[in-house]
Order: structure tokens, then C-alpha cells, then sequence
């Protein structure tokens, strides 16, 4: 099986390349990922625990899922593809905003993405992939921005960078 490759792109989301995702990762090269964050009736975070034996931020807390997309393929359709592939069900999704962010992970591997932030709305439990996914909860966002602050290592490196985006973006849009 071929490594799993990235878009690699400017700072104008222009794609320069393709890279095979652990090196990006390694040298830390800007290129397009998403963030899928979904939420139900009450307004609730459905959240995900990354799998035990991922590679990098195993076990910890992070947004409904997120990726990066794949050739030839637009921001929506990689979120669903990956939704469905991590949490088993398919909703819609619409894609709010993006930015840029680099986050270095403690095994020496550094995120430096162009992510496209999504949201989609279900209420329904999820069929979670052990291979990609260890647990889930609902979560009300305002106890997610308090929880992150009391307990920050049980979260992902860039779930603490991209909620804050998020979390900003929804206090100015009220979604």
C-alpha cells in the first residue's frame, strides 16, 4: 500500500505539489488539511479520542474528525469521505472558514496546515472505526472551551488552536 499523500499549497491555497504525509509532517510543510466539527440538537460537540495506538496524540480529545484531503478531490467530499471513515455516518457538511496554523507534536513530527474548517449537525450515535477512533462524546461547546483550559493534555495539539478559531468564528456568525 502507498503512503498516503498531501496537497502541498501557498498561503493563497494555490497547490504547489503533492508529499507523502509523514514527510510533510517531518519538515513541516504548509499544505491543505480540514477539520470536521459536528453538532447536534442540544449544541453539543460530538468529540473524538484518537485511537490507542496512533502514531502521534494517541488517546487524546479532538474535534469529529479531520484529514487531509485527497488529489482532485474539493473540501466537502473529503470531509464526508473522512467522517464516514472515522464515525461511520454521513451528514451534511458546510465549510465555514480557514486558516493557517503550525503545531509541533512532542514525538518531533509539526502540523503546518491550510485547514478548512467544516460543519455539519447529526443526533444520532456514531459507529466509531476502532483503527482510527478509541472513544466519543458530546460535549456543550462553552464545557469544552472551560474543560480545555483545566485539562489542556487530554487534547490535541491543534484541536486547542483550531477550537479557538471555531469557537470565535461561531460568537461572530451566531450559527
Amino acid at each position: 500500500m502507498t503512503e498516503e499523500q498531501v496537497i502541498l499549497v501557498n498561503q493563497q491555497d494555490e497547490p504547489i505539489g503533492l508529499m507523502n504525509k509523514l514527510e510533510a509532517h517531518e519538515k513541516a510543510v504548509l499544505h491543505r488539511a480540514f477539520s470536521v466539527f459536528v453538532l447536534n440538537k442540544n449544541n453539543e460537540i460530538m468529540l473524538q479520542q484518537r485511537a490507542h495506538h496512533k502514531y502521534h496524540s494517541p488517546l487524546l480529545w479532538t474535534n469529529t474528525c479531520c484529514s487531509h484531503q485527497r488529489n482532485g478531490e474539493t473540501n466537502i467530499e473529503a470531509g464526508t469521505r473522512r467522517l464516514f471513515e472515522e464515525m461511520g455516518f454521513k451528514t451534511e457538511l458546510k465549510e465555514l472558514f480557514h486558516f493557517i496554523y503550525k503545531a509541533p507534536f512532542d514525538n518531533g513530527l509539526t502540523e503546518h496546515e491550510l485547514d478548512h474548517v467544516m460543519i455539519g449537525y447529526y443526533n444520532e450515535e456514531p459507529i466509531i472505526n476502532k483503527e482510527e477512533v478509541e472513544s466519543w462524546k458530546w460535549m456543550k461547546i462553552e464545557d469544552v472551551k472551560t474543560d480545555m483550559l483545566q485539562n489542556p493534555n487530554i487534547y490535541t495539539v491543534w484541536f486547542k488552536i483550531i477550537f479557538d478559531e471555531f469557537y470565535h468564528y461561531l460568537e461572530e456568525h451566531k450559527i
